[in-house]
């Protein structure tokens, strides 16, 4: 039995509840519900941790009619006894941190990837899987979640010079902290023990076939994770991982382990990008117009950055391309909530004619 097992009223704090969280729950337990975390999702079902142990609950439906379905790593408030054979999700605390990407599909709207993530591991091999693009990409998301952003550089063993990668790795990172590990050797490994402190939540982010399961079993201990090998042929590795799923390792840290993300559209991430682009940001704020489009302009501190090799012609181009897509998401968006409102004044003024009509006929008969 785990030891916050023992101690029923702060066997939350194991994972991650808090006094803050005490306090911002405090109307809930007027209502008699009480406080769990989400450690699994399986379609309207949650694995949930309370207080006292693990149960099965359902999601309430009014979550989903207002776009709001529980994440992994989500602080619940439950109702006990609500289901025949467990527990009822009744609402969603505040998210401290969320990772939130365009949903795959042409629907316009957001999937959030886990909740409540203090530091993300933003994991890439130093193999042929190594691009500083998708890094960079993975920064913007990772910045604009609220949550802390560690780059674990993974398979070290198969690269007899790490430090190439680490310094490329550096060069986009904009002083965020870069690791390069080894599951098969262990080196480097020590390398995060800063970050595996108890109550401390953690999420797994990179594309398939980086290490991100293995890394977990490693610190688990234990091979409980499924994982595959990366393919020389490529670089690239089977999806192994098919949901995200918060562990709790043996020295107290939180662990989220998230599916392989083959490609990431931030939903809204302005912010992202300034802080990852934060040199690009600095340049453009030197320009001679306010309004340069760093192109043509004279006067253009950007082209003069990257006529002088000051700036990496690639990152500006990448810059350009994310820029692109959140405008391209951002009028997506402002399209759909547009034709949700005319959706819902049509269906508003259908109400209305259905009363309108039903006094009518009211009328006419006592009439």
């Amino acid at each position: 039995m785990d030891s916050d097992e023992r101690t029923p009223k702060d066997s939350l704090l194991a994972w991650g509840w808090d006094q803050r969280r005490e306090e911002e729950f405090a109307r809930y337990y007027r209502k008699g519900w009480q406080p769990a975390r989400v450690l699994a999702i399986d379609l309207r079902q949650c694995t949930v941790r309370t207080r006292q142990g693990q149960r099965i609950a359902t999601m309430a439906g009014r979550l989903f009619q207002e776009g709001k379905p529980p994440a992994v790593g989500d602080w619940a408030a439950i109702e006990t006894g609500a289901e025949k054979d467990g527990c009822l999700i009744r609402a969603i605390l505040q998210r401290r941190s969320q990772f939130l990407r365009q949903a795959p599909g042409r629907e316009t709207r957001q999937k959030v990837i886990a909740a409540n993530i203090d530091t993300v591991f933003l994991m890439t091999a130093v193999s042929e899987e190594f691009n500083l693009r998708r890094l960079e990409r993975f920064l913007v998301v990772a910045w604009e979640s609220g949550a802390r952003p560690v780059v674990v550089l993974t398979k070290s063993d198969l690269m007899p010079d790490v430090g190439i990668r680490l310094a490329e790795a550096e060069s986009v990172a904009g002083g965020v902290p870069v690791h390069a590990v080894s599951c098969l050797t262990g080196q480097g490994l020590d390398t995060l023990d800063p970050y595996l402190t108890s109550g401390h939540t953690l999420a797994m982010l990179g594309s398939s076939g980086v290490g991100k399961s293995t890394l977990v079993n490693r610190l688990l201990g234990e091979n409980l994770l499924a994982t595959a090998a990366i393919r020389e042929s490529d670089g690239r590795g089977r999806h192994t991982t098919t949901r995200q799923l918060l562990l709790r390792l043996p020295g107290g840290a939180l662990v989220i382990d998230t599916p392989g993300l083959r490609q990431l559209k931030p939903w809204q991430a302005e912010e992202g990008l300034e802080r990852t682009f934060s040199d690009v940001e600095d340049y453009a704020e030197q320009c001679r117009y306010r309004d340069c489009s760093h192109q043509h302009e004279p006067g253009c501190a950007v082209q003069q950055a990257l006529a002088a090799g000051r700036l990496d012609p690639a990152r500006f181009e990448n810059y350009l391309k994310l820029q692109r897509e959140l405008g391209f998401q951002a009028r997506r968006r402002d399209e759909s909530l547009a034709r949700e409102e005319k959706q819902q004044n049509k269906r508003l003024h259908r109400m209305m004619r259905r009363i309108m009509e039903d006094k009518r006929k009211r009328w006419g008969r006592d009439g």
